[in-house]
């Protein structure tokens, strides 16, 4: 009977010392440990220091809000995002869900019979709710032809997004009918190209389409009239790196295409003549002026260009800079 009040006490004085020592560091984490002063946060700095002395107290904070700034609220609502960025080069922008095909659950382990049964009917139901109309099918079928060609000249991801974007505008202005998909993702991918500084030949576009030279060229002036593209005409100085990369050339041979091409620009030499054509003559011409090891044949299968404009073109350029130095 005598041992309960005493458990009492000591049960209750050791509550008042918890509570006494949890104030005290919550006191002390408020509390500046010199002077008692109030301590207050410096974000700018990512420091606490002391309001009334100036102790730095804590430095090195680690920032845990986004790394963009903002002014309003507007722009904080347009610039807070959450999972991935969107992209033009998906129909759906990147903003569907995507069930994987492998059949199996978080953990690795396969999963059962109904359960695949189950997961497939989902896959199935997903893809019916991403391309629920001809638009959205249309659009899906014509970047992936975009992403595959692209893929296949080695163009960068700017390409890609400016070739989506065109082939978008083009469905909104039902620029398509009477004309196949893969022909008009072919035209947007080659003006896009230009667009971009890094073109690539009629030929090489249709080494990867599955439409015709003829009606690509002919699907590509009809977009950029339509559309008001501005795109400037090809520059054969925009083919020469990509031409003496190619062929393991140095960079001395890549200046001297360079100049030899400024040349011919200067004389008009270039004026009607395919930019192909002159950025290969010019690769070649260098070559053999620099003392490197190129033939014809080397030049032509890279540039996919006939022998014979290699050498017309080559006789005009050299005929063109030996006018420049008379």
């Amino acid at each position: 009977m005598t041992d309960s009040p005493i458990r009492t006490r000591t049960s209750q004085r050791r509550t008042t010392e918890a509570v006494e020592s949890s104030e005290s560091s919550e006191r002390s984490t408020v509390r500046c440990p010199e002077c008692d002063g109030r301590l207050v946060n410096d974000a700018e700095h990512g420091e606490t220091v002391c309001e009334d002395c100036g102790l730095v107290v804590d430095e090195g904070e680690i920032d845990r809000g986004p790394e963009w700034r903002a002014f309003d609220s507007a722009e904080k609502d347009e610039k807070s995002r959450v999972g991935a960025p969107t992209t033009n080069m998906m129909h759906d922008q990147g903003l569907s869900t995507n069930i994987g095909w492998q059949d199996k659950d978080a953990y690795g382990k396969a999963l059962s019979s109904r359960q695949r049964q189950k997961m497939q009917r989902l896959r199935t139901w997903n893809e019916r709710f991403r391309t629920r109309d001809s638009k959205e099918r249309n659009l899906k079928q014509a970047l992936g032809e975009i992403d595959r060609m692209a893929s296949a000249l080695g163009l960068p991801k700017n390409v890609r997004e400016t070739a989506s974007v065109i082939y978008r505008r083009a469905l909104e202005d039902d620029l398509l009918p009477g004309r196949s998909i893969e022909g008009v993702a072919t035209a947007s991918l080659y003006a896009a190209a230009r667009q971009a500084g890094t073109p690539r030949s009629l030929d090489e576009i249709a080494a990867v389409s599955r439409v015709e030279k003829d009606e690509i060229a002919r699907t590509y002036r009809y977009v950029i009239r339509e559309l008001g593209l501005e795109v400037k005409p090809a520059d054969p100085e925009s083919y020469v790196p990509r031409f003496a990369s190619d062929l393991d050339l140095s960079d001395e041979t890549e200046r001297r295409a360079r100049g030899l091409l400024k040349t011919a620009k200067e004389t008009g030499v270039h004026s009607g003549k395919s930019p192909v054509g002159l950025a290969a003559a010019a690769v070649y011409a260098a070559a053999l002026l620099t003392n490197e090891k190129v033939t014809q044949n080397d030049v032509s299968e890279v540039a996919n260009i006939s022998e014979v404009t290699i050498r017309n073109r080559y006789h005009e350029l050299l005929e063109a800079e030996e006018g420049a130095l008379a």
